[in-house]
């Protein structure tokens, strides 16, 4: 799900307020851009003890932070090496604030019996090939903030061993989490999967749209916009088992003409051709370092062409140019640059009607756009 809600009034108000919380959220910003692991800690666990709840400290502050390193990132303020450091002192803040508020059982301390049944049993996981798994572990904190028995199943989680997760422990709903587009189709494989042997999922993360479109075209049961609003609706009216005997062509019948099979079986020939037909016209990308780079983008160009593909979605494709645009200008490389790009896979697909629409359309948003500034968790560029 998405770490970045709006923040909203804790359950239990205590002297601790918005101001406190922007506080917090500048201290913590400070120690991890620095990658200051303890001073991170103390900021939180001080929080923590001078009254703010867990819930705001782990949505309001944490995923705040993770929106701005993920922004310093994209604007060229933070090398690769240091966002991932900084990712890394997020999630040990996460699993020391988890600590604080483990039930019981794991501290080796009796269960207090309060005479209700257990809440029922969530499953959140990132769909096969997402490797951004703290906007799930923020929701499975929460779920359990609010009493849920979570199974937290991380990054990059195989379909087959999902379902086999699902099999074995019976969760009621399994949230899916997504952040990049071109995970869509292992997206929807995951929901059809799960769906099939009657478990419903709830879908978030930038990878379904800012208001749930793609989740929906998917056939997901729910969607949240992020993580607040998920376990809110996790706490009203349980999603119903959904109906057996659904098929993935249901959800989107231009999958039927093919194009989107064999652009992706061809996606390594045509970043070849691509290549070539930049080389020609740009010999500085003849030179080792800037060719494996050079290559790495258009790679990423052609993922994301394959999901807008799949979703029959110009703006998958056309929103990814103009974020990569944004990433090139803030690096000193010109926009413009991208144009040739399009030139050439336009020629290698110009048997594709819909590739070409595609193509024709994101060229013509390029050119008509003023680049803005790129924002986190657009793209996969580095």
């Amino acid at each position: 799900m998405s770490a970045i809600p709006t923040h909203s009034v804790p359950a239990h108000p205590t002297p601790f307020g918005e101001a406190e919380l922007r506080g917090t959220t500048e201290k913590l910003w400070e120690a991890v851009s620095c990658g200051d692991e303890y001073a991170a800690y103390g900021v939180v666990l001080g929080a923590q003890g001078a009254g703010a709840d867990d819930e705001s400290l782990l949505l309001d502050v944490i995923g705040t932070v993770q929106r701005k390193v993920g922004e310093e990132w994209a604007a060229n303020r933070m090398s690769v090496a240091t966002e991932h450091a900084a990712t890394a002192v997020n999630d040990r803040v996460i699993a020391a604030l988890a600590a604080r508020h483990a039930p019981a059982a794991a501290k080796g301390l009796p269960e207090r019996d309060t005479g209700q049944d257990r809440p029922g049993r969530i499953t959140v996981a990132c769909v096969d090939g997402e490797w951004h798994a703290l906007p799930a572990r923020l929701l499975a904190e929460v779920l359990r903030l609010r009493g849920r028995h979570v199974d937290c199943l991380g990054a990059q989680v195989p379909t087959p061993h999902l379902i086999g997760h699902v099999r074995r422990t019976g969760p009621d709903i399994v949230a899916l989490s997504s952040s990049l587009a071109t995970r869509l189709p292992a997206a929807h494989a995951a929901i059809t999967a799960c769906r099939s042997v009657g478990v419903p999922v709830l879908a978030g993360g930038a990878a379904f749209g800012d208001d749930g479109r793609y989740a929906r075209l998917l056939g997901a049961d729910a969607w949240a916009p992020d993580g607040r609003a998920a376990a809110d609706l996790l706490a009203g009216s349980p999603l119903k088992p959904p109906l057996t005997g659904h098929q993935p062509v249901d959800d989107l019948p231009h999958l039927v003409d093919q194009e989107y099979t064999m652009v992706r079986r061809d996606s390594g020939r045509l970043v070849k051709a691509a290549l070539a037909g930049l080389e020609e016209r740009f010999p500085v990308v003849r030179s080792g370092l800037q060719r494996q780079h050079t290559a790495e983008d258009l790679g990423h160009i052609l993922d994301f062409l394959v999901a807008a593909l799949y979703m029959d979605c110009e703006q998958i494709f056309t929103g990814f140019l103009i974020w990569t645009a944004g990433i090139l200008t803030a690096r000193g490389v010109p926009a413009a640059s991208l144009t040739p790009t399009l030139d050439v896979l336009g020629t290698e697909l110009k048997e594709f009607p819909r590739a070409g629409r595609l193509i024709n359309h994101a060229r013509e948003a390029l050119d008509d756009s003023t680049v803005p500034a790129p924002r986190s968790g657009s793209g996969v560029l580095r």
